[in-house]
């Protein structure tokens, strides 16, 4: 097999992680070129057999302190074979030493228990990340995901009776949703994400990455930015990514005025119908907590999106690819001190 990186061919590698049925937005150059705007480079790495490609990975780099680099496939790699993991993962590998990487982490849409991915990572030198069950990893592990097979009458009577109703309520009450089509509209949606980061306490990106976002995916038909107002007070906003097969859910917000009103049942409502007429077949609502046990604090997130008949996917996880063994060593420790230091501000902000 031949590797190749597609820079002048990023048509043809976004093509394919189009039409692969595990594809994602994240492998894109699109989703490359936007992450480049916030210091990261990316390279289109692809593998060819026979002239046809086989298999590709989103390679993002960014620097850390005195030279060294760390590695991100988000969403990635894809592949059609074994032969064409293995010849991705040794030719990412090289490339990765040769630009100063320290390791090469990555977290393929695989479902747990994958045979191909299991009998490769050892052999390939990957190491499962041990995220726990909540949102500790860069991508969910744990993701709720609805089969767009049915009709929208079924997909509604599927949902749970009180979703059913909050969406009905809405309606009602003159709660409605549109697609926003002016880049203008990215700051009502900045203004009400501020408001739930706020209420919700965390931290959000600068305004000017979602305009990045605007520019490279939604200008691009890889996203859509959608509000929900009532008369022209704006309740609930969402963000979601799209390819052929499949559309994330990605990046919502609501404001602390009316909240009874439920727009954001009739908000996702909307977004699923959407999918549907794009001829997509899964409405991706991506992370909850593996825990799921009602005492967990996460635990309404997933009461949430199960409402609308989403089911429960569990991914692979995590895994990294040491590049310099020792350099890898001493990045996990600090990863670990970071880590440790940021649930100690956490808890510190909740006390108070």
């Amino acid at each position: 097999m031949e590797t190749k990186l597609l820079w002048e061919k990023e048509d043809l590698f976004d093509h394919f992680v189009a039409s692969h049925p595990r594809g994602d937005v994240l492998q894109t150059t699109k989703w490359g070129r936007l992450k480049a705007t916030s210091g990261w480079v990316y390279y289109p790495l692809g593998v060819f057999e026979k002239g046809s490609l086989q298999g590709v990975a989103l390679i993002l780099t960014k620097g850390l302190p005195l030279g060294a680099k760390i590695a991100y496939s988000p969403r990635g790699p894809l592949y059609l074979s074994e032969e064409a993991l293995r010849a991705l993962v040794g030719a990412g590998s090289k490339l990765l030493r040769d630009e100063g990487a320290l390791v090469w982490k990555m977290d393929p849409p695989i479902p747990k228990g994958d045979s191909l991915w299991s009998n490769c990572t050892r052999d390939l030198g990957l190491r499962f990340v041990d995220a726990g069950d909540d949102f500790q990893s860069v991508q969910p592990r744990h993701v709720m995901t609805l089969s767009l097979a049915n009709s929208l009458d079924v997909l509604l009577q599927n949902m749970k009776s009180k979703t059913r109703y909050n969406i009905r309520y809405a309606q009602r009450k003159g709660v409605r949703v549109i697609q926003a089509r002016d880049r203008k509209l990215l700051q009502v949606f900045y203004c009400l994400l501020q408001e739930t980061a706020a209420r919700d306490r965390f931290t959000i990106r600068p305004l000017d990455y979602f305009e990045a976002m605007w520019e490279h995916l939604i200008e691009n038909n890889l996203g859509q930015l959608f509000l929900a107002y009532k008369d022209d007070l704006a309740l609930a906003g969402a963000i979601c990514f799209r390819l052929p097969q499949r559309v994330w859910y990605v990046y919502g917000a609501s404001s602390n005025e009316q909240r009874n009103l439920q727009a954001s049942h009739l908000l996702q409502w909307e977004m699923i119908r959407w999918a549907k007429g794009l001829g997509c077949r899964v409405y991706d609502f991506r992370g909850v907590s593996g825990d799921l046990r009602e005492s967990n604090p996460l635990y309404g997130l997933y009461r949430f999106k199960e409402g609308f008949g989403a089911q429960l996917e569990t991914y692979v996880g995590e895994f990294d690819r040491p590049i310099r063994r020792g350099g890898y060593i001493l990045w996990q420790r600090g990863l670990a001190l970071h880590n440790w230091l940021r649930k100690r501000t956490r808890a510190g902000s909740k006390s108070t």
